[in-house]
């Protein structure tokens, strides 16, 4: 079938991330990611702008440091100033980045003092802290800060090594005229910061984007947005798959995130008559690191002395995410270090993960009795062919772009309607919802059970009575209901998000929970 012999060729040049295995969101999901968080991507986002009066918008948001304790002090949760963190869009399908968003971070420390002690026992003693005070509302009400965060975001074209890098600048607000941003400190807690929501807000910025007109920055710590029973799913998914939606509370609702958010105009993403773009996040780091054994603060008076690591170096990746959970439970453990550091275009190398994959017998071992099956309930269409244009290609009809390139990222045609708030579903196109997941990501789309579902064969069972959205894909799918004998179960990990936990407008994702409550409150 001609189909069929398409898919091969598809995952043959590129293949990997087959997501519809994966879950929501990727934390600690590799070796050597595990132990440096602070550039550890755990989600990504792309979607239109719903937002009143900013549907000519795309909203991209890059979530890294995962699973933050709000009360996480004295250092909190400060971004990594030795590490470039990167948006990059695809918008003609070729697995290569046409435009690069690029983030990198500085941090000053103001050795803030108190005098202790008197006469000859007298010393200035830098306090332990990164406040001495009250903080905010304003940008500038910054006195009391013993740490300040600062940012640059570059926007590059034509290669993200290679090509020229021209800075967003501050339009509007105290700062306005500047290209150098202000990241709001960690919501320490209701007696260093009264009004956080206020505080947060006031780090919004207005930018002027070259070649692209005005958009809106925020970068700082949000309330994790994502719905899953971690804990259950790793536990070899103890968790009844036939039970209701929202049975059980996400287990990392009392986690926050770090949010890269961007709200660029659509036609700075798309690329001639072509209305689907494709993108990923990375971070990278420098190639060589050394240690100092006598590191000095970053303010010593001591001449030729060096904090405790110096850094040099071409940039290393070592983070990636575009559909979720991809390396966390699709790639084999001996290959993702491999695939944090590599780039779409040589997707190809992880072939055998999405041809064979691995997750839907585990899921066959462990459901099989769950939902009352004699044999075996994984899909025996392979390769998956639903899964190589779903996810490697994009939606034939939806949000594949004409001759795309094989490879893992996240895909969003910017030519369909906005979904209103309200209207949401998040199952996304499962639900007939077509601006949801896996046409893009938005908070309250439900990458778990849309994931979960796949997996086992949904697109397999649909039909164009049923879900006319589907019909390119039904031709070119190469598999039907005889194929997934669970394709049309109601799979779930039991928990969910609703829109009324996410904010109205930009950046979206909630406000972090404080580390510590006033007395009363």
């Amino acid at each position: 079938m001609q189909a069929r012999h398409f898919a091969v060729a598809a995952v043959a040049a590129a293949a990997v991330g087959t997501s519809f295995q994966a879950g929501a969101s990727s934390h600690r999901e590799a070796p050597f990611i595990a132990g440096t968080p602070r550039v550890d991507g755990t989600d990504f986002y792309m979607f239109r702008s719903y937002e009143t009066g900013r549907e000519g918008f795309v909203t991209l948001i890059a979530n890294y440091n995962p699973l933050q304790d709000a009360y996480g002090g004295p250092n909190y949760f400060a971004l990594d100033p030795e590490a470039l963190y990167e948006i990059h869009i695809d918008n003609d399908g070729d697995a290569m980045e046409d435009l690069t968003f690029q983030f990198q971070f500085d941090q000053e420390f103001r050795n803030v003092s108190l005098p202790i002690g008197s006469g000859d026992n007298a010393a200035n003693v830098s306090i332990p802290l990164i406040q001495a005070g009250p903080i905010g509302p304003g940008v500038t009400d910054d006195g009391n800060q013993n740490r300040v965060e600062t940012y640059t975001v570059d926007v590059v074209r034509d290669g993200a090594r290679s090509g020229n890098a021209q800075p967003l600048q501050i339009t509007s607000g105290p700062l306005a005229g500047q290209t150098t941003f202000r990241k709001p400190v960690d919501n320490i807690g209701e007696k260093t910061i009264a009004d956080y929501p206020t505080y947060a807000n006031n780090h919004i910025y207005s930018v002027a984007i070259p070649g692209c007109g005005t958009g809106r920055v925020f970068v700082g710590q949000r309330k994790e947005g994502f719905a899953i029973n971690l804990g259950e799913v790793f536990d070899l998914i103890a968790l009844n798959p036939l039970g209701n939606r929202d049975d059980k509370p996400s287990i990392v609702d009392d986690k926050n995130i770090t949010s890269l958010a961007l709200e660029v105009p659509t036609s700075c993403l798309t690329e001639g008559d072509s209305t689907v773009i494709g993108g990923w996040t990375t971070a990278s780091k420098r190639q060589m690191r050394v240690l100092n054994p006598e590191p000095q603060g970053p303010n010593t008076d001591l001449p030729d002395t060096k904090g405790p690591a110096v850094e040099g170096g071409a940039w290393t990746q070592v983070s990636r995410l575009g559909m979720p959970l991809v390396n966390e439970v699709v790639i084999g453990i001996n290959d993702k270090d491999r695939f944090n550091a590599s780039h779409p275009s040589n997707d190809g190398q992880f072939l055998t993960y999405v041809t064979n994959p691995t997750l839907p017998a585990l899921i066959d071992t462990l459901f099989r009795d769950a939902v009352g099956a004699e044999s075996s309930i994984a899909p025996s269409n392979i390769p998956r062919t639903d899964l190589v244009l779903t996810f490697l290609t994009g939606i034939p009809g939806l949000n594949q772009p004409e001759n795309p390139t094989p490879s893992e990222m996240l895909r969003l045609n910017t030519a369909v309607d906005v979904t209103a708030p309200a209207e949401q579903s998040p199952l996304g196109v499962l639900a007939l919802d077509l601006a949801g997941f896996p046409n893009g990501r938005r908070p309250v789309d439900d990458v778990t059970d849309v994931a979960l579902r796949a997996s086992m064969g949904v697109l397999c069972v649909v039909t164009e009575e049923t879900s006319p959205a589907f019909g390119p894909l039904i031709e070119a799918r190469d598999c039907d209901a005889s194929d997934a004998p669970v394709g049309d179960a109601p799979l779930t990990d039991q928990t969910t998000e609703s829109i009324d936990d996410f904010l109205a407008g930009f950046p979206y994702l909630a406000h972090p929970l404080p580390g510590a409550v006033q007395d009363g409150q």
